[in-house]
């Protein structure tokens, strides 16, 4: 199919290729704004700030709920202990959390970040919601309408794993 014969509205932003089958496929479209936010992500927090997109996230979750636990953490990132004790023992050991003896159960353990953990994912975010700002030119509700969509497909993950 020649490129000339396609609606230009329905190339890829890259590489010029037909996808109107593909317009309506939400995952195909997550993944292609997903290259965008990476950009992003990569020039503006993991380069500078030498922080990768998980541990960001787990920063920032950390400091917007103080006192949870790792296995909670781990329930709504989908990920295994495991992979969330190498995750907190990375961002320990860069003294940007600190994990606490529980007071009500002595074998559990809480997270807190540390000021310095604290400092970073403030920057981090701010730097991130910047940029996005400026690169995706989308007004105020078109921002809001945006996050609010993606977070209620979120939403759709089974709660209770």
């Amino acid at each position: 199919m020649s490129s000339k014969s396609v609606n230009p509205l329905e190339l890829t932003p890259a590489g010029r290729l037909g996808e109107a089958s593909l317009r309506r496929v939400l995952g195909y479209q997550l993944a292609q704004a997903r290259i965008v936010t990476d950009a992003i992500f990569d020039a503006e927090v993991a380069s500078p700030l030498q922080l990768r997109p998980v541990e960001y996230t787990v920063l920032t979750l950390i400091a917007e709920n103080p006192g949870g636990s790792p296995a909670r953490l781990a329930r709504a990132l989908a990920v295994t202990a495991p992979n969330i004790t190498a995750l907190l023992d990375r961002l320990e050991a860069r003294e940007l959390i600190e994990r606490k003896a529980s007071d009500n159960d002595r074998r559990s353990q809480v997270l807190a970040v540390t000021r310095k953990g604290a400092e970073l994912a403030r920057k981090a975010t701010h730097r991130i919601v910047a940029a996005e700002h400026s690169a995706l030119s989308l007004t105020p509700g078109e921002q809001a309408i945006l996050t609010e969509l993606l977070h209620k497909v979120a939403c759709a993950r089974d709660s209770s794993r």
